[in-house]
């Protein structure tokens, strides 16, 4: 080993400590290690922990003078699966490990959260290549030992130690395929893979996160269809598919080439409609001239599931299917995909990007479009970005063809609108989104479509509450202490002051928890140790407040026997966990007031007189029909688990047979169900063996397909107009009913204001379908229009570059780098520097992957030359016949020559400086 190595060593060692768990290597460095420095080092770390083992690991490897020991350890960390620490050292490039480190701040901030809503063994499988195996097994042993939040905390400390640079989008990934809410806390940059400057790439922008209301699909009805579309769709293909007339009367005006808006009932066979109306766009084209078909879907279910619808009904007869979602949009060449297949399913998003960055061109590449969920058409949506681009194409004069617009819902809403008129303005706007001439609804064909869809009769039943709550009095006083605390900590935060507007036991109070959650993220104080303390304090606080708001809804609409062994059940899990000295006061606060809460719990008098009317409604239904099915709508998924155990042990109830079915997404440990229990549980429903009553959460949002049933209880639940139609669609037999159940006057008030909504929104379909069809564009283009003047109006003018010249610090050491006024852009997006000057301040080592890109051949690394910074600069690159760096703007502090006062910027786009074009003959000077 040199003795370069042994100081690039030395300098690096930070990383390292950060990084090594060095017991997983030890048995590999048997050949220089003596036996006693060894067991120095176990011993370090059950003591002390990883990174004080690190350190004493690295002490003695610093002191060996054994020939081959580097070489030694850099095989040990290879065998051991520390790939990204050994191409750190091989490379002396940190970049990657380095640029980890405000993910590991960010899931430090979080974990509190981390350990109360994941479960371990969900997700271990997705981030097993993001950890060592022996971590893997000590995450499952501690599981099976010790419980999931013990389980979660050494997920965490696995992942901080992590040199995988891709572990914290993998996380991501992994939640979002569970469905898990933490997902939304844990935000993620995208970008495009293995490209060193970012200058050298277009990444992607996301938008920011927001919630959409969703259609469930319908394969049902999809799989009832059994022979061809010929007659109408003019086509020989032998389809195993039947249409039904009030589909073909939905279909029949986009197959005559009108931008529609297909708005019909869910489980009517929206997807079956567009289905036929593909099949016929595709096979009108003559001879030579080929259509391309994008369908949107705006969730993964949804799309997998129409990806394999649409595969199925065309691959057989030649037509080449495929689908791009953002799990996939990496490591695919988006352009050649979409230019080698008749029909794309893609989530919204990777168009979105993809027209950004120019990879695809136009929407003209496009023959035909279709909207999944399409009323999600406004504000930022993606949808509505991607219309956005088709308006400014159509209305500013382009000769490229436009594609033909499908959108297709069950209700297209009315949004805040108060009377018909309001409503058929919203309408009209959604409308002129889409550039749509044309709302279909089934007006010819209503008996046979009431034949498929049954609309179920109606009832508010207003139930009592407690007349006194002791739970309710005990657990809020608990909170009021526990806010104190959180208060005290920390009195700059904001949020914390607007707790008095919250009530205990509600929604809004859960939206306050998540507020102040995301002001612990972005909170910053000069000392970061402190602001770290007290981020994961807050933290802590919160996600305890979290528990006793869950157990106040329960004890709400449940028996306080439910809330109180939730509450049980969570303290059960922290002090399996790491059970700090937050943790044990807050646990010893409860079990101060526990054995009060469970004398309450057992008084006959407290129980819950909601229940006694839902359990009436159930003997009365089940008593006129005993084949009745039935379906239990509730809020939460807590109170789902908790009705299912009032329900078993009630005896009043005992021909009842529950099953339940929540989300794929998971708020804490205890819920959150996977596709395949989903399907087993439906199956069971469907067959109606095991199951007469399903109690379920919000899944008509998931793109799941629920049986018919003739018995629709909506236990305190409620939503918008949308939110109504869809979830009435469950009760799809024949002599149907639907119950409202609540103790709110104004839940029973929303839900009639829905209906009224619901009533407005089809007067006012009706009104416009007997529009003259010339007026009704004119109508639209002159909201289109508008809306055009709106949004170009809004753009922001380019700023006026700042002509004065500018320091440039490396953002490590601060110590010297360039100044502005020797910058020169290359290509309009590299920026390189001129002079000797600058070839003093840093040094280059040789690339670890080396390429080519454009008239750039990528060969060297750059990083700042002085002793112990070696920050990463940049690249050294040979443009054209020309050597040269290329430096990024977030390496370096900007600092103002005449004021001092510095400035970070992230992108070169967002640093206003006079930027001078490269010229060659500069060179030779």
């Amino acid at each position: 080993m040199t003795t370069e190595q042994r100081r690039s060593l030395q300098a690096f060692q930070d990383y390292i400590r950060k990084t090594l768990d060095p017991t997983y290597i030890l048995s590999y460095m048997a050949p220089w290690f003596r036996e006693e420095e060894v067991q120095y080092i176990q011993a370090e770390k059950n003591n002390k922990g990883p990174m004080e083992a690190a350190t004493l690991f690295l002490k003695f490897l610093l002191e060996l003078q054994e020939e081959g020991w580097f070489r030694g350890f850099l095989d040990a960390l290879d065998h051991a699966g520390y790939s990204g620490l050994y191409e750190a050292i091989e490379s002396w490039d940190f970049k990657k490990i380095e640029k980890l480190e405000e993910y590991r701040l960010l899931l430090k901030r979080l974990q509190p959260e981390f350990k109360t809503r994941i479960i371990p063994t969900d997700i271990i499988s997705d981030l097993s290549e993001c950890l060592i195996n022996q971590e893997c097994e000590e995450i499952l042993q501690i599981c099976s030992t010790k419980g999931m939040m013990a389980g979660a905390e050494k997920l965490v400390e696995c992942l901080l130690r992590s040199d995988k640079e891709n572990w914290p989008k993998t996380l991501k990934l992994a939640l979002e395929k569970e469905r898990n809410k933490f997902s939304e806390l844990w935000i993620v940059e995208k970008g495009i893979k293995d490209v060193e400057t970012e200058d050298l790439e277009d990444k992607m922008e996301t938008s920011d996160i927001q919630i959409f209301y969703q259609e469930d699909p319908e394969c049902q009805n999809l799989s009832e269809n059994s022979c061809p579309p010929s007659e109408v769709c003019d086509t020989n293909l032998c389809s195993p598919f039947k249409s039904r007339n009030y589909q073909l009367e939905l279909a029949l005006p986009a197959m005559k080439g009108k931008n529609t808006i297909i708005c019909a009932p869910t489980g009517c066979g929206k997807t079956f409609v567009s289905l036929l109306i593909c099949e016929h766009h595709l096979k009108k084209f003559p001879q030579g001239q080929k259509g391309k078909v994008v369908f949107f879907a705006n969730q993964i279910p949804v799309y997998e599931q129409q990806k394999s619808v649409f595969s199925k009904y065309f691959e057989r007869h030649g037509y080449r299917v495929t689908g791009i979602s953002g799990a996939t949009a990496e490591n695919v060449p988006v352009e050649q995909i979409v230019e080698n297949n008749d029909i794309i399913i893609l989530t919204p998003q990777i168009l979105v990007n993809n027209l950004k960055k120019g990879t695809i061109p136009s929407l003209s590449i496009f023959t035909l479009m279709i909207f999944d969920e399409c009323h999600n058409t406004s504000k930022q949506h993606p949808y509505n970005m991607i219309m956005f681009n088709y308006l400014d194409q159509k209305l500013g004069g382009s000769s490229g063809p436009l594609p033909q617009v499908i959108g297709l819902t069950a209700s297209v809403g009315v949004g805040d609108a108060k009377n018909t008129d309001e409503a058929l303005d919203y309408i009209c706007k959604l409308c002129a989104s889409l550039d749509a001439s044309v709302i279909a609804t089934v007006k010819h064909n209503l008996e046979e479509l009431e034949q498929v869809v049954y609309k179920p009769q109606k009832f508010f039943r207003k139930v009592e509450s407690r007349i006194s709550d002791t739970f309710k009095y005990i657990i809020a006083q608990l909170m009021r202490d526990t806010e104190s605390l959180a208060k005290r900590i920390c009195k700059d935060l904001e949020n914390l002051s607007q707790i008095q507007n919250r009530e205990f036991g509600t929604q809004k109070y859960e939206q306050w928890i998540v507020t102040v959650q995301k002001a612990c993220m972005v909170f910053q104080m000069p000392d970061k140790d402190e602001e770290s303390r007290i981020c994961k304090a807050l933290f802590l606080y919160t996600s305890h407040l979290r528990k006793y708001n869950d157990a106040l809804i329960i004890n709400e609409h449940a028996r306080m026997k439910d809330a109180l062994d939730y509450l049980k059940d969570f303290f059960s899990n922290v002090r399996a966990a790491g059970f700090d000295e937050i943790e044990q006061d807050l646990t010893q606060r409860f079990e101060e007031k526990l054995q009060e809460l469970e004398s309450v719990s057992r008084d006959p008098s407290n129980e819950n007189p909601k229940l006694e009317d839902l359990c009436f409604i159930l003997q009365e239904e089940y008593h006129l029909n005993p084949e009745t099915i039935t379906i239990l709508f509730v809020k939460t998924r807590a109170l789902v688990d908790a009705l299912k155990n009032w329900i078993e042990g009630n005896p009043k109830l005992s021909f009842l047979k529950p099953g339940i079915l929540t989300g794929r997404g998971k708020t804490n440990q205890n819920t959150g169900m996977t596709l395949p229990a989903q399907k087993c549980i439906l199956d069971a429903f469907k067959a109606n063996g095991n199951h007469n009553i399903l109690i379920a959460t919000s899944v008509a949002d998931e793109g799941i397909d629920i049986a018919q049933c003739n018995l629709v209880i909506l236990y305190e639940y409620v939503g918008n107009v949308i939110k109504m139609i869809q979830t009435r669609g469950r009760g799809r037999a024949r002599g149907s009913k639907c119950f409202l159940l609540t103790s709110n006057a104004g839940v029973i008030e929303k839900e009639q204001i829905n209906m009224y909504k619901e009533k407005m929104m089809n007067d006012s379909i009706l009104r416009l379908q007997t529009w003259d069809e010339a007026v009704f564009r004119e109508k639209i283009l002159h909201i289109q229009t508008h809306e055009k003047f709106i949004r170009d109006s809004q753009e922001k003018p380019k700023p006026v570059p700042d002509k004065e010249n500018k320091k440039l610090l490396c953002r490590k050491c601060k110590a010297l780098a360039c100044y502005t006024a020797d910058i020169r852009v290359i290509e309009e997006c590299h920026y390189t520097v001129l002079g000797d000057a600058f070839k003093e301040c840093f040094v280059s080592r040789p690339h670890p992957k080396p390429n080519k890109f454009s008239s750039f051949e990528k060969r060297a690394k750059i990083f700042c030359a002085r002793q112990n910074c070696s920050h990463d600069w940049g690249i050294h690159v040979k443009y054209k016949t020309f050597e040269i760096p290329v430096i990024k703007i977030e390496s370096f502090v900007v600092e103002d020559i005449a004021t001092g006062v510095q400035t970070l910027y992230s992108k070169w786009k967002d640093f206003h400086f006079e930027k001078i074009p490269f010229d060659p003959a500069e060179m030779s000077k």
